[in-house]
This record gives structure tokens, C-alpha cells and sequence, in this order.
């Protein structure tokens, strides 16, 4: 599948000086949903309803350098993907993996960190800082970590741990090397 936004220019590769910005009219919002306009004319229902038809969840870092599809060979319908900042198992990513098993027919879960992960220049220090600037503490932990394969090991964990979980028995986890596109399996001893 082609993607319709290819001409966007993104931050990774945006242009110096004015020539590159966006205006009022020129949103990044505003192209996106233009994209969308011009692949909903071509768009024809594929017929699948919610349930993987690999009957696996992925849940990864939302890095904008992780095209997860692509990295696994993955086709419209084949998992669940949960994104959200390191990939790290919340109390969030647990409520949607519980969804997706008890309602939706997974049973299996991948877990991908990546290499130059945000979060492992993070501290907890960040919500003292929007306290700071905001006037109240988030009520959500950063989660920041230094080292991506133990925090990989800590979210299988997490899992597999869950009282919410029906099938814990076929959890991996790995790290995404994001110089060379491979996958690293992390031993989850």
C-alpha cells in the first residue's frame, strides 16, 4: 500500500528558513486530512472486522523512526498495535492488551523498545518540571529508563504478571535497532 502523504515534509527532514514553514493555511493537520480525502476516494472496504487475523498485540514506542508494519512484515488487519512514549507497559497499555484478548481473539504479545529511545534521557525530575510550570503533578509516571533491555524485561513482566490477562504464555520482547531496521530478542531472565 502506497502511502498518499509522501510529498509531507517532515520535521527529520524539513528545509531551513521560511520556505520550509507552515502557515495558517498550511497546517500539518490540514495536509494530513487532505491525504486522507484523496485516499478515501480510492478506498474500498476491506470487509474485516477488529479481530487480528494473527491473533497478535504489538505494543512498541510511538518513535516516528518505528514504521512497524513494514519492520514486520505486517499487513492492514494482522495485529493490534499499542504505541505510547519507550513502549513501556502501563496501566493503559494493560487495559487495551486486555481488550484486545478478552473481546478480540489475541493471544499472543510483542514488545519493542528501540535503540536512542527518548525516555532514556527522561527522568522523573520531567513531572516535577510540569508541576513547576503548570501548577500540578501529573498523576502519570514517565516511566524513563537507561537501560532498554531491562525495561523490555520489566514490561514482559508486567504482563505476564497481569491478574486481567488471559494468555501470558507467549509474551517476547525485543530492541529495534533504529541504524540498521533489526530486531534484538531480549532474554527475559
Amino acid at each position: 500500500m502506497t502511502s498518499n502523504v509522501i510529498g509531507m515534509t517532515t520535521s527529520a527532514a524539513a528545509p531551513g528558513g521560511s520556505e520550509g514553514a507552515i502557515t495558517t493555511g498550511d497546517t500539518v493537520t490540514g495536509r494530513l486530512v487532505e491525504a486522507n480525502r484523496r485516499y478515501a476516494e480510492a478506498f474500498t472496504d476491506p470487509g474485516m472486522d477488529a479481530r487480528p487475523v494473527l491473533h497478535v498485540a504489538v505494543v512498541a514506542c510511538m518513535d516516528a523512526r518505528l514504521d512497524l508494519h513494514k519492520a514486520l512484515g505486517l499487513q492492514l488487519g494482522d495485529c493490534h498495535t499499542i504505541r505510547n512514549a519507550g513502549g513501556v507497559v502501563t496501566d493503559d497499555v494493560i487495559r487495551s492488551l486486555t481488550i484486545s484478548q478478552r473481546k478480540l481473539g489475541t493471544r499472543s504479545v510483542v514488545l519493542i523498545h528501540h535503540t536512542g529511545c527518548g525516555l532514556e534521557s527522561l527522568t522523573e525530575d520531567f513531572r516535577t518540571e510540569l508541576e513547576m510550570e503548570v501548577g500540578q503533578r501529573p498523576a502519570w509516571a514517565v516511566e524513563s529508563f537507561s537501560d532498554a533491555d531491562q525495561d523490555v524485561r520489566q514490561s514482559m513482566q508486567r504482563v505476564r504478571t497481569s491478574p486481567f490477562l488471559l494468555h501470558t504464555d507467549d509474551v517476547r520482547g525485543f530492541v529495534f535497532d533504529v541504524r540498521t531496521g533489526l530486531l534484538r530478542e531480549v532474554d527475559p531472565a
